[in-house]
C-alpha cells in the first residue's frame, strides 16, 4: 500500500514537472524525469536506467542517430558518461545535477579531442 502511494506520489511530481518545465528542459531536468519515470517500471534497474536515460538526454532530438560520422562528439560524449557518470545516480536519487556536471566534463573532452589538430 505504501509503494503504491509512494508511485502516485513520484508520477504526480514528474508529471506536473513535465508540463511546467517542458520547454526549457536541461540535461539536468530531462536525466532526472527520465530517470525517475524508468526506475518506476518494475522490470528495470538502476544500471538500464542510467544506460537509457543518458542517451536519451545526450541525443534528445535524435535517440539513433543514423550515421557515426553524424555526430561524433555525442558519440565521444555518450561513451564518456557510460563510464565515468553512470554510477552517481542512486535507485531513489538521480542526482541530476551531478550526472549533468560530469556530461559537461565529457562534453569539454571531447570538444578538446575532436576540434584539436
Amino acid at each position: 500500500m505504501e509503494r503504491r502511494k509512494l508511485r502516485a506520489l513520484v508520477m504526480t511530481v514528474v508529471v506536473l514537472g513535465i508540463l511546467v518545465g517542458q520547454s526549457t528542459a536541461t540535461f539536468k531536468d530531462c536525466y532526472a524525469k527520465c530517470f525517475l519515470f524508468c526506475m518506476i517500471e518494475p522490470s528495470q534497474n538502476l544500471c538500464s536506467c542510467t544506460t537509457h536515460c543518458l542517451k536519451e538526454c545526450i541525443f534528445p532530438d535524435n535517440p539513433q542517430p543514423q550515421h557515426v560520422n553524424a555526430d561524433s562528439h555525442g558519440f565521444c560524449k555518450l561513451g564518456c558518461a557510460y563510464s565515468s557518470c553512470s554510477n552517481m545516480s542512486t535507485k531513489h536519487d538521480p542526482n541530476g545535477k551531478v550526472v549533468e556536471n560530469c556530461v559537461g566534463s565529457c562534453s569539454k573532452m571531447c570538444t578538446k579531442n575532436y576540434l584539436s589538430p
